[in-house]
């Protein structure tokens, strides 16, 4: 008995044939190695997603505990009891009829934001696709307590940290919400999800909070009002500067 010959197992084809099978198998290798390639590329963009997630946590941590030092340096000024008062004729009245905000009570309303922080925050931001709504709520509250410190009545080192690790909030922010970005937009291509190309990994989300405003030393002569408040820019007006 003899073996079996190719042309018993392979039926014979048409010319015509051979090109379709050979462009199926073409066509089945460039997907696979898209497939590779962009499940490789997510992989990339999850662990960046994560590091900044990472990164985003360290950073607000540090505001927090910069804002607590910053309670504690305006629970420890003096009290208006403490000073010889003005007489009534120079004494400065309340604009509009506001009362202020006695220092104790700021200090503590701020104490208390950046312990919800802390609390809010520390763990979630930690785990990768856990919620950050009830963190986004408390960070805007202590960016509104912040935005209300009178930078310049603190100490010169503690209002530079305090802009400092602000900024770094802003700078951390950004890298994740961009890193967010880029990994949403890989996920919704048509063979990732068709695929599912990204396995069990929980979709990232943004993390949106307001930007606290920008901060600088007054210089001497200039009154506080002169100065970029909450949500005014401080390059305001330099629009004109640049050349057409």
């Amino acid at each position: 008995m003899t073996a079996p010959t190719l042309g018993v197992l392979v039926p014979e084809l048409t010319p015509t044939a051979w090109v379709v099978v050979v462009v199926a198998l073409l066509s089945l290798a460039v997907v696979t190695w898209i497939c590779v390639v962009r499940a490789r590329r997510l992989d990339q963009l999850h662990r960046r997603t994560d590091a900044a997630r990472v990164g985003l946590a360290d950073a607000l941590d540090r505001r927090g505990a910069t804002a607590l030092r910053v309670a504690d340096a305006l629970a420890a000024a003096p009290r208006p009891g403490s000073v010889v008062p003005a007489p009534p004729a120079v004494a400065a009245a309340p604009a509009d009829g506001e009362v202020p905000t006695p220092p104790a009570v700021a200090a503590a309303a701020l104490a208390d934001a950046a312990r919800d922080s802390r609390d809010a925050c520390r763990a979630v931001l930690r785990v990768p696709g856990a919620g950050l709504d009830r963190c986004e709520v408390v960070e805007n509250t202590l960016t509104r307590r912040l935005a209300g410190v009178d930078r310049d009545a603190l100490p010169a080192g503690l209002a530079a940290e305090l802009a400092d690790v602000e900024q770094s909030v802003l700078i951390a922010r950004r890298v994740h919400n961009d890193a967010v970005r880029d990994t949403l937009d890989l996920r919704s291509r048509r063979l990732v999800r068709w695929l599912r190309l990204a396995g069990t990994a929980p979709a990232p989300a943004y993390f949106e909070i307001a930007e606290a405003p920008h901060w600088r030393p007054s210089p001497a002569g200039v009154t506080a009002s002169a100065r970029p408040g909450p949500g005014t820019s401080a390059r305001a007006g330099t629009g004109s500067a640049r050349p057409a």
